[in-house]
């Protein structure tokens, strides 16, 4: 069951929120360094920020200010991990086409404007604000954690290599994360009443020293970032270390992609540690924790045929461990197709930015500019399931047949669509009916 299209998400914004969506784009997408179509010649003298190609005096300004300096009053109260002073330095260090890179790498299957407004939702749109989270996440990514290039790129395949590692430290990076993985200590399986994956965490298998700080993290990322592959529109979607990271990871990386939190049989114990933990919590994020006690609280939230025996519910799944195969990877040695498919993508990218940068400019065609964008939506999520297995190293659910060719996702029963069928050998199908709704 998929629960009803929230407000807030494409195709289902006010004339408000589509506003603020466009001023983003534009912001956005200067940052990016990406020129708009007849710009005029003094354009170069305006910041990143300042507008779409023609803006009004009135708006020139308005646009501008999304690029201000903060100071203590204009500043995000909610800033709590320092991304405006990261902000300002990216801007001035970091190459626009890198970050760039970055959020179309974030992107994949997903819709465009659907991560955009994560960022506006999670910063109560406001679109300075939004910015200045949505380009630290892109560094993030880049410089801090090596989302692409390396933890999904690498992947569990590389955690064995590792684990055999003449150097000690490599060593013990790779057979940490390993670990995590043979125990079990999460899992993704199945999906909640609103369609959403379900993502088991069993806090009893973490001993606090047991696995490095670094695998944690990277454990955890790569955890993310494998369940952000399971979605499929139109879902919306005393350690204190790990807690700590994974609550960054939400806040500040993965805003507005944590659906609900269920806390199942907590000890007594727990209580204390909660009101710990609460203190850290965004109220937005906070507000998406429940506690269960018993089964029939539990079915409130996830139906009992979708719950694991393991938890008391009818499912008879369970988690067992599927060690890599030495060539499971052999596509991603394709260089030349890995070569001809991204630059498919990068054409459909083009095409979509510019598609983008006139549907804001033009009102007077504005649906069929909107039309057009969803078709290249379409294009692009088909398009990144062609470019999957080049790119990304094979997981435990890729093994299990969870995740298929062709972005086909299957908890139980016949496999779920993840992207519409019927590629062609070239980056992406035509469309077959375009889809605006937001996967989250």
């Amino acid at each position: 069951m998929v629960g009803p299209v929230l407000p807030g998400r494409p195709g289902h914004l006010t004339a408000d929120q589509e506003a603020k969506l466009q001023e983003l784009w534009t912001a956005t997408l200067q940052v990016f360094g990406v020129q708009a179509p007849d710009r005029p010649e003094d354009a170069e003298d305006q910041p990143p920020g300042s507008g779409t190609a023609t803006p009004d005096k009135k708006s020139k300004k308005k646009k501008h200010s999304m690029f201000r300096k903060d100071d203590g009053a204009s500043a995000d109260l909610n800033d709590k991990y320092g991304q405006s002073k990261e902000f300002q330095q990216v801007l001035a260090t970091q190459d626009p086409e890198k970050l760039r890179n970055a959020f179309w790498g974030m992107v994949k299957h997903d819709h465009p404007d659907g991560l955009l407004l994560r960022f506006l939702r999670a910063r109560k749109w406001d679109v300075h604000n939004a910015l200045v989270m949505l380009i630290a996440t892109m560094n993030w990514r880049l410089k801090d954690i090596h989302v692409d290039d390396d933890i999904m790129m690498k992947g569990e395949g590389q955690a064995v290599l590792d684990s055999s590692s003449s150097n000690a430290a490599v060593k013990r990076e790779g057979k940490d994360f390993l670990a995590q993985l043979r125990l079990g200590k999460s899992f993704l399986h199945g999906t909640d009443r609103e369609g959403r994956p379900i993502c088991f965490v069993r806090v009893r298998l973490h001993k606090q020293g047991e696995q490095s700080e670094t695998s944690l993290e990277r454990y955890t990322v790569y955890t993310i970032e494998t369940a952000r592959l399971l979605l499929a529109p139109p879902v919306d979607t005393a350690d204190y270390a790990p807690v700590k990271f994974m609550i960054k990871c939400f806040e500040a990386n993965y805003p507005e992609s944590l659906g609900v939190v269920l806390v199942h049989k907590s000890p007594w114990i727990f209580q204390s540690v909660w009101n710990i933990i609460k203190g850290w919590l965004d109220p937005v994020v906070a507000s998406k924790v429940h506690f269960t006690k018993n089964l029939e609280e539990l079915e409130r939230f996830v139906e009992k045929s979708h719950i694991i025996k393991e938890l008391g519910g009818d499912d008879p799944w369970e988690y067992h461990y599927v060690e890599p195969k030495t060539d499971e990877n052999e596509r991603m040695s394709d260089k030349s197709t890995l070569q001809r498919l991204l630059d498919e993508r990068r054409s459909v990218v083009k095409e979509y930015e510019s598609t983008t940068q006139e549907w804001i400019a033009n009102s007077q065609n504005r649906m069929a500019l909107q039309q057009k964008r969803n078709d290249l939506v379409e294009r692009l999520r088909s398009g990144y399931w062609q470019l999957d297995p080049y790119a990304r190293a094979r997981s435990l659910y890729d093994r299990i047949g969870m995740i298929r060719e062709g972005g086909l996702i299957q908890y139980y029963g016949e496999p779920k669509t993840a992207s519409p069928l019927g590629a062609s050998p070239q980056n992406g199908s035509h469309p077959i009916e375009p889809r605006a709704d937001d996967v989250d």
